[in-house]
């Protein structure tokens, strides 16, 4: 193993930014702080769920451990009842962009990396009426009833199975009258052009990776992921932006008395196999030109 990461590093110039992207619990994070730690650099967030302060374990945010070993940003910057978009995301990137210790930005947000090397249209942001009404219809109706509603061309390029996905597209159309796919086919010039960095994607094996995942949520409950729900029920309510952190709703239940630990360890696990299978259809769609990576030899 250490053979083969000394392998890869010689590939990377010490100066090029490195875009690490895989599923989640396939070992990116430790393979960028690696890389930190051999070349220098900061580990920059990439996860759309990560940004938010009030869940560190259950989202698997670097430890403080892990924060001695390399510079790390964007992590836990967010306020949980705050939205927080890809464009915010990009403002907050920039000065890490142009100041001078080299990025190493890392996640599992397909989206936060697509707009980083190909541009990310310029769209008016949404008034929180809209938003909202969005949230209620959502709680109240299902995603499903929103995806509906959507332009055929937005409707065909997002994943539909995502409820954040589809409530942004449909908030972006209720707000301009044009579709979500229509403003992105006027995209800004990227911030950073895929020739201009070393790009990574990790491969995770289902087989593979169900293990990890399961044993993942294992440790989180056994650090104090339950703990850390305790200390957001009092402001808990699934409508924040942060309350999408996978596993949070189930704690939620656990504390409330309407789930055991052990419901909430199964329901969690696999709502986190889906999202990893999510990942991985969106990184096989739109990461081609990207190197891979087999997570199984890293």
């Amino acid at each position: 193993m250490a053979e083969r990461f000394s392998d890869l590093i010689s590939t990377i110039s010490p100066e090029r930014p490195v875009l690490i992207a895989g599923p989640t619990a396939s070992g990116k994070s430790e393979l960028a702080l690696r890389i930190a730690e051999s070349q220098g650099g900061t580990v920059i967030n990439a996860d759309a769920i990560q940004v938010y302060a009030n869940w560190r374990v259950l989202t698997a945010r670097p430890s403080e451990t892990d924060e001695t070993r390399a510079p790390h940003a964007l992590y836990g910057h967010i306020p949980g009842d705050l939205a927080y978009s890809v464009g915010d995301w990009l403002r907050d990137l920039e000065p890490y962009l142009t100041g001078g210790q080299r990025p190493i930005i890392v996640g599992g947000t397909g989206l936060y990396f697509t707009a980083l090397t190909e541009g990310l249209a310029e769209i008016p942001p949404t008034p929180v009426a809209i938003r909202q009404t969005a949230m209620a219809r959502i709680e109240r109706e299902g995603h499903e009833a929103l995806v509906a509603e959507l332009d055929i061309e937005t409707r065909n390029r997002i994943d539909t199975a995502n409820p954040m996905r589809v409530q942004r597209a449909w908030e972006v159309l209720q707000n301009t009258g044009k579709g979500l796919a229509r403003w992105q086919s006027t995209t800004a010039p990227p911030h950073l052009p895929l020739t201009n960095v070393a790009p990574f994607v990790v491969n995770a094996p289902k087989d593979w990776l169900t293990p990890r995942i399961e044993a993942r949520f294992d440790k989180m409950l056994e650090i104090g992921a339950l703990e850390e729900a305790k200390a957001n029920r009092p402001t808990w309510s699934p409508d924040l932006p942060s309350s999408k952190a996978i596993g949070a709703a189930e704690l939620m239940a656990v504390i409330d008395g309407n789930m055991t630990l052990e419901e909430a360890r199964d329901r969690s696990t696999i709502l986190t196999r889906q999202f990893a299978k999510r990942q991985r259809t969106w990184f096989r769609a739109r990461m081609k030109a990207w190197q891979e990576l087999d997570a199984t030899e890293l």
